[in-house]
């Protein structure tokens, strides 16, 4: 039997930024669903120094495809490589290495190489994988580029915004009513439609319209990674408001001898050039940051709030009377 063909796609990028800036961003997997529009979400399974191993799910062709990948970082060479473990089909196997290379001038050269195979080798899987390999490799480096090059702002760019609750409930029922988010616009008097699909089991893809204060509505579009054994459903938008580049997040459900502790988590990075159009003339990054963490905070808030009014009615139900 002949051997599996080996296949082969390298791409680069120029970014006017240290090489140290650009390797930080990729060397970050964790945050890759913040940095990079493909990847949904990534689950560390080994962070030991230099190795890691991490569980990946990421959008390919319209699809959300998952693998298990090793990567060995090299900071001082500004090198990385990875091996998929697992792989999503059709591929066989795949690894890779990232590289950067500081350029005189204060610019960076980023080249990412694959190396791949696929089943039986057929040439349409072969064409699918260089197509989806490459449209999401154009884009994760535009992102590095986009990132890299507002470094010395990027720490006013990128928000980090928690909202947590304590409920008197079942732990089952509070992580019932966030992952029934079909039954959403039921409750929530802004939100006017709310399309879910799920073909694939803990994997939900969302479309919903909402209003805002303003009136005005807007479409958002999401992935949600489901997991129910651990409380958790963490989440990607795929479609986002004007003045948000990216945005992840994680709704987490923790028992404890109190009752439960309900966080909703929330990752931006704020659209800078967006922010006068949408805010107004004048308006700065710090209250771009305030503006977007009320926002967010007042729709997590109610949704928590209705979590607790889910889980805690239906404990009085179940109570008998005395």
């Amino acid at each position: 039997m002949p051997d599996t063909a080996l296949h082969r796609t390298s791409h680069q990028v120029e970014v006017a930024a240290p090489a140290g800036v650009v390797y930080g961003l990729i060397a970050d997997a964790v945050r890759w669903p913040l940095f990079f529009a493909p990847t949904v979400h990534v689950e560390p399974l080994d962070l030991e120094g230099a190795e890691q191993r991490l569980r990946m799910w990421a959008l390919a062709n319209g699809e959300v495809k998952s693998w298990v990948t090793r990567r060995r970082l090299d900071p001082g060479a500004r090198r990385i490589e990875f091996r998929q473990e697992t792989t999503a089909p059709p591929v066989k196997s795949m690894f890779g290495t990232w590289s950067i290379v500081q350029l005189p001038g204060g610019i960076s050269r980023l080249t990412l190489l694959h190396h791949f195979s696929v089943d039986d080798d057929h040439t349409d899987d072969v064409t699918s994988v260089e197509r989806a390999c490459g449209t999401n490799v154009r884009v994760q480096l535009a992102n590095v580029k986009h990132l890299a090059e507002r470094w010395t702002v990027l720490d006013e760019l990128v928000l980090t915004i928690e909202d947590a609750i304590r409920i008197n409930g079942p732990a089952e029922l509070v992580y019932d009513f966030l992952y029934r988010a079909e039954d959403w616009p039921e409750r929530l008097p802004n939100l006017t439609r709310l399309h879910l699909v799920e073909d694939v089991p803990g994997v939900q893809m969302i479309s919903m319209d909402t209003v805002t204060s303003d009136g005005s509505e807007h479409t958002t579009r999401s992935v949600r990674v489901c997991f129910p054994h651990g409380g958790r459903i963490v989440y990607k938008l795929t479609e986002t408001p004007a003045l948000i580049v990216a945005h992840a997040g994680e709704w987490s459900v923790e028992p404890d001898e109190n009752g439960v502790k309900v966080t909703a988590h929330h990752q931006v990075v704020l659209r800078e050039q967006e922010v006068a159009k949408v805010l107004g003339n004048g308006t700065d990054l710090a209250a771009a940051r305030q503006y977007v963490r009320q926002s967010l905070g007042h729709d997590s808030t109610t949704i928590l709030q209705l979590a607790k009014r889910h889980a805690e009615s239906a404990v009085r139900m179940l109570t008998p009377r005395p």
